[in-house]
């Protein structure tokens, strides 16, 4: 699977997990949550090894364990096909991390297209079908002990159902890159495509479930244990993933809406140097904010108009501007063109939640609030 960075380029790395190293320059980081997965596979494929395979003794547990890491090495190789598929088409990868739930790749940000997203997404169930067809020729073609032969036969099933599970048509599997990109493709709106993808990966769930657990009930045996665990597990963490992806396609729908001239208030600027006296002589329309410039003209601060309100009216031309007003960020203004997610990256890389708007000489029109922004994409008023 593959997905988006999160946060701005600039910020430090969480650490979350041991680096593997470099593969075509991609950095590899195995999570913490794999040795979750690799003690689950011990845990309950070393029984069943050891009982189909008495010879074995306790070794079937170290078998189970060369299982985790065959399983491991299998994820690998599809996180790289989708990490190499796009590095033909100028995508920068981030990182690829494997963990408890498999893997994912992690782009920078790019331009993708339909045709483009489809390629890259099915890469990954290639890689492994490819796999698949080189372990079946080994067992055919090559005499073989018993352990490697259990291992290389495992390795072959693995790779199959890991390439067959991940065509299943909905997000977050590679398959749900399909509907999406079909449903891009018919509309012309990419937010369309992955909020219809994230439901097909609902329905994939309730199919997953109404298969391996609600069936056998029907037809009036149990089902098994382990299997109603892993389905469980596995149900959960598609639904959270299809969840998000009809979250993140909702949003994305609402980035035209996120424009700084639209959801700013209307501000003027003034010279650090200004009194309260001046803000109040200062023609303004309505009620537009003040924000305070400094020498250089890049806004600084913004007037509080309940401590100017509070000034006595004999103090007004003695006190000056900066003592009524409270400071912004560091870097905190944007041109009045920015919208969508050139705006979004660009304010997530600021602290504060006030941001000066600007027109193309600099001068302050209008002030931006966080609120207005969040409220613009989720939909909700603050």
């Amino acid at each position: 699977m593959r997905e988006p960075a999160a946060g701005g380029p600039g910020r430090p790395a969480r650490r979350e997990g041991i680096p593997l190293g470099r593969i075509a320059g991609v950095p590899i980081i195995l999570a913490y949550s794999w040795f979750i997965i690799a003690a689950f596979t011990v845990i309950v494929y070393g029984p069943v090894l050891h009982r189909n395979n008495p010879a074995l003794g306790t070794s079937a547990y170290i078998v189970a364990f060369a299982y985790a890491v065959l399983l491991l090495i299998s994820v690998l190789v599809h996180e790289l096909a989708h990490a190499l598929t796009a590095k033909i088409y100028g995508w920068p990868t981030q990182k690829i991390v494997l963990n408890l739930w498999g893997g994912h790749t992690q782009f920078e940000s790019f331009t993708a297209s339909p045709g483009r997203s489809v390629l890259v997404a099915l890469a990954g169930p290639a890689a492994n079908f490819i796999l698949a067809a080189g372990a079946w020729l080994v067992l055919n073609s090559v005499p073989m002990g018993s352990v490697a032969e259990i291992l290389t036969n495992i390795f072959m099933w693995a790779n199959f159902l890991i390439g067959v599970f991940n065509v299943l048509p909905g997000l977050p599997l590679d398959g749900g890159r399909l509907v999406e990109s079909a449903v891009w493709k018919a509309t012309g709106s990419q937010a369309k495509g992955t909020v219809a993808a994230g439901w097909a990966g609902r329905i994939i769930v309730i199919a997953l479930v109404a298969w391996f657990i609600l069936r056998p009930l029907l037809l009036g045996s149990d089902p098994d244990f382990t299997l109603v665990m892993i389905t469980v597990l596995v149900c959960g963490f598609l639904w959270m993933g299809a969840s998000a992806s009809i979250q993140q396609g909702t949003l994305r729908a609402r980035l035209p809406l996120v424009s700084a001239a639209a959801l700013s208030t209307p501000a003027i600027g003034v010279p650090a140097t200004a009194t309260v006296l001046d803000i109040l002589h200062h023609p303004r329309p309505g009620n537009a904010a003040v924000v305070v410039c400094g020498q250089d003209g890049r806004p600084q601060g913004v007037v509080d108009g309940a401590a100017m309100a509070a000034v006595p009216g004999a103090a007004a031309g003695t006190t000056p501007v900066t003592a009524v007003s409270f400071a912004l960020a560091p870097g905190a203004y944007v041109p009045e063109w920015s919208k969508g997610q050139e705006l979004i990256q660009f304010l997530a890389q600021l602290e504060g939640k006030h941001y000066a708007v600007v027109d193309h000489n600099g001068r302050v029109t209008g002030l931006l609030s966080q609120d207005a922004v969040l409220a613009a994409i989720t939909g909700r008023n603050r």
